[in-house]
């Protein structure tokens, strides 16, 4: 708390584009009466003032993907009450996740000039995988209600409340057709955490997943269904392989089928070889 009772926001940044933070920022009009009910006392996209720790809520933005930043998050841990992860990189891993599942060393080789000078871990890990995290806000960016809602149940001292049902619902409350069922576009919401009031659904196109999975995502069953509506198994993998791709429902899956990709590939090598073979031999 500071000297006149405000309790201290503290909004750190790691690995990331900076859009949930903006999301704070863009509030605009919110932002006035929350600044009159808490002391921001740490939040560089917004000011260059510093109020010094320990923090009654930190705001967490992006991944840990280097050694500093793996301490770093333990200091912040330290100096903070509650611990509130935003984003899909604080809470997956985000699109930089990606590198979880490819040769970071190759990348780095052909993105850089020199990538002698590049300091990075092997892979892209959420906050949680480091250390205690006491509420995570999900979505790529955060939804700017859901983010004022923690924030304001802080100073009232009471949960927040945020959906855990899928994005299905919400196009069910907003009346939007389902696209999946009238035009068969490929869509992720029954396995997507509610959060960003249906948007794509809403003009037609097929949810991308940027929330993450809901609590009881059955991705096996939406995996199936998006196949029968046209995706082989790679367009399958990387549909699972977006903003969440560290997340564990969307890891295991895609893993799953980037497992049949390759025993596709390797059958269809295998014929190649042998109808080779067959047009050799005399």
């Amino acid at each position: 708390m500071t000297e006149n009772g405000r309790p201290k926001l503290a909004v750190w940044k790691f690995a990331s584009c900076d859009g949930c933070q903006l999301t704070l920022l863009n509030c605009e009009d919110e932002l006035i009466p929350l600044a009159g009910a808490v002391e921001i006392a740490y939040f560089p996209e917004a000011t260059r003032a510093v109020v010094a720790g320990p923090y009654d809520v930190s705001l967490v933005e992006g991944s840990v993907t280097t050694t500093a930043d793996a301490e770093r998050i333990q200091e912040v841990r330290k100096a903070s009450r509650l611990l509130v992860t935003i984003g899909a990189c604080a809470t997956s891993g985000g699109i930089q996740a990606l590198r979880n599942f490819a040769d970071v060393a190759e990348y780095r080789s052909i993105v850089y000039a020199h990538p002698e000078y590049v300091e990075t871990l092997e892979r892209s890990t959420p906050i949680a995988a480091h250390v205690t995290v006491d509420y995570e806000l999900h979505g790529c960016p955060v939804d700017s209600t859901q983010l004022l809602e923690v924030l304001a149940a802080f100073v009232q001292d009471r949960r927040p409340r945020i959906p855990s049902y899928s994005v299905c619902v919400e196009c069910k409350r907003r009346g939007s057709l389902c696209v999946a069922v009238a035009h068969g576009t490929p869509c992720l919401g029954p396995v997507t955490l509610a959060g960003c009031g249906a948007l794509c659904p809403a003009f037609a196109r097929g949810c991308y997943g940027c929330f993450g999975p809901q609590d009881t995502a059955n991705t096996e069953s939406m995996a199936d269904r998006l196949s029968v509506l046209g995706m082989d198994e790679s367009q399958v993998l990387r549909v699972f392989r977006t903003f969440n791709a560290g997340a564990e429902a969307f890891r295991a899956e895609s893993e799953r089928h980037a497992g049949a990709r390759h025993d596709t590939e390797r059958q269809h090598t295998e014929e190649r070889e042998s109808q080779q073979h067959e047009e050799a031999t005399p």
